[in-house]
């Protein structure tokens, strides 16, 4: 994971966690003002519908989604992206087996080992 001055990160880095929802993700880099995280999903896996005071902006690097946001619903594909701006309540659920790769700003603290 990269902190501070280090700015290059290699696919090979950063440790993998479950999520809440039973899916996997793992922090890829950040700052106090970014945070990248990578989230990795089963077909029929789930991202519980939340909301969080974070601007997201997601781009879909495998597979295929199911995306809500604030009760609009879109199916998107490998190379599509959203943007869920702070606050609304947002969710999505993986059609085949995919993954994500968020940005969040400022960085997601909750993600961050204690």
């Amino acid at each position: 994971m990269v902190q501070g001055k280090d700015i290059f990160v290699r696919a090979f880095e950063g440790e993998w966690d479950t999520t809440p929802d039973g899916n996997r993700r793992r922090i890829v880099c950040y700052t106090d003002e970014l945070m990248m995280v990578e989230f990795v999903f089963e077909k029929g896996g789930e991202g519980w519908m939340h909301s969080h005071p974070h601007v997201q902006s997601s781009y879909i690097a495998e597979g295929a989604f199911e995306v809500t946001i604030e009760g609009r619903t879109e199916t998107l594909e490998a190379g599509d992206g959203f943007i869920v701006p702070s606050g609304l309540r947002h969710g999505v659920k993986a059609l085949e087996k995919g993954r994500l790769v968020d940005c969040f700003t400022p960085h997601r603290s909750d993600f961050l080992k204690r």
